[in-house]
């Protein structure tokens, strides 16, 4: 796979995200493309001491969206931006996948508008992954799509769950029962029954842990407030066991004791490893990160891109979309009405 790399996003970029890059491409074998300002990125790939890997190139981007910036009216001003030109690398085919740490927006926008939406897909979606004791589940949206209706939550079901490649899916609400939520939960819930997926049925906050389900859809705005506070809640309680057991006479002996099981927690819930964030949607694989991301991370970010490239993970939710057009959107919806009529013999 051919990984273009925005070697400008992040807060600690270009460096962690120059190292990540090399280090990944000498495990992995894809090809990366580091898209920034050229010469600053040269001077990283010297200072690091490793020499100029084979499969990574750098392509020249001066400009930078940040933080700050609007990210719709930064893409139309700063054409040259490096989240920019790695995404129209993509859309040229230059590279299988784009991976940026920077500016969320303008990467959901350069993506948006740079590669367009797949045909059936109304709006994109963020899918982040949770980890729970049974493994990751897929949670989208986080942050893409505040304001959903329930054709959105049925589509983000299906790219959930082609991305995930699970077998369960779930609908966030705040009930098991049917009738329970508000009028975009029991719609959704309706149209999830009949889309041919294998829906669960809604799913209460705290069987997210329980892992009821492998996919989980939900609007942006809740999902967004549920990824930061798993996230911080997991922070939380690996600090505060660490600061309880370095207190005492014996918390040398007791760390020693207790190591080998703090390990395998770590390993499990090391955040790290899923710090890919596909936009799902696109005519096109994004994945975005951490904007504290490091080395470490961006490899796996990295992994992720070339994970659904070889995938075809685009591509697998465009057929869903031909092939299941009554529940694709808008448009599958106007196409389904056209063919049952001329299936009927009307002409109007």
């Amino acid at each position: 796979m051919r990984i273009a790399v925005d070697a400008m996003g992040g807060d600690f970029a270009p460096r962690e995200v120059v190292r990540g890059a090399i280090d990944y491409a000498a495990t992995r074998g894809d090809q990366v493309i580091l898209v920034g300002a050229g010469e600053q990125i040269e001077r990283e790939i010297e200072e690091y001491g490793k020499g100029h890997p084979p499969r990574v190139s750098v392509v020249d981007a001066p400009e930078v969206i940040g933080m700050g910036d609007h990210p719709a009216a930064a893409l139309r001003t700063k054409k040259r931006a490096s989240v920019v030109v790695a995404t129209e690398l993509v859309r040229d085919d230059g590279a299988d996948a784009v991976v940026s740490a920077g500016s969320t927006g303008a990467t959901l926008a350069a993506a948006i508008f740079r590669l367009g939406r797949i045909d059936g897909i109304d709006r994109p979606a963020l899918g982040a992954h949770l980890v729970t004791p049974e493994g990751p589940i897929m949670l989208l949206d986080v942050g893409a799509i505040v304001d959903c209706d329930e054709d959105n939550l049925v589509q983000f079901g299906v790219m959930g769950s082609i991305y995930a490649e699970h077998v369960l899916r779930g609908l966030l609400n705040i009930g098991e029962e049917v009738d329970k939520g508000d009028r975009l939960a029991q719609e959704a819930n309706h149209r999830l029954r009949h889309s041919g997926l294998n829906f669960v049925g809604n799913v209460e906050g705290n069987e997210l842990i329980a892992h009821r389900a492998d996919v989980v859809v939900c609007d942006g705005f809740v999902g967004n407030v549920i990824l930061k506070f798993f996230e911080g809640l997991t922070t939380y309680i690996f600090r505060s066991v660490r600061q309880d057991l370095n207190q005492g006479l014996v918390a040398p002996l007791a760390l020693l004791a207790l190591r080998p099981g703090f390990e395998r927690i770590r390993r499990r819930f090391d955040y790290e490893r899923f710090g890919g964030t596909p936009l799902l949607g696109v005519r096109g694989v994004s994945i975005v990160t951490h904007g504290r991301a490091k080395a470490r991370m961006l490899q796996f970010a990295m992994e992720a891109a070339s994970d659904a490239a070889a995938a075809r993970i685009p591509e697998l939710i465009a057929e869903w979309t031909r092939t299941h057009p009554a529940t694709s959107g808008l448009r599958g919806e106007l196409r389904a009405r056209i063919a049952h009529r001329l299936g009927r013999g009307e002409r109007d």
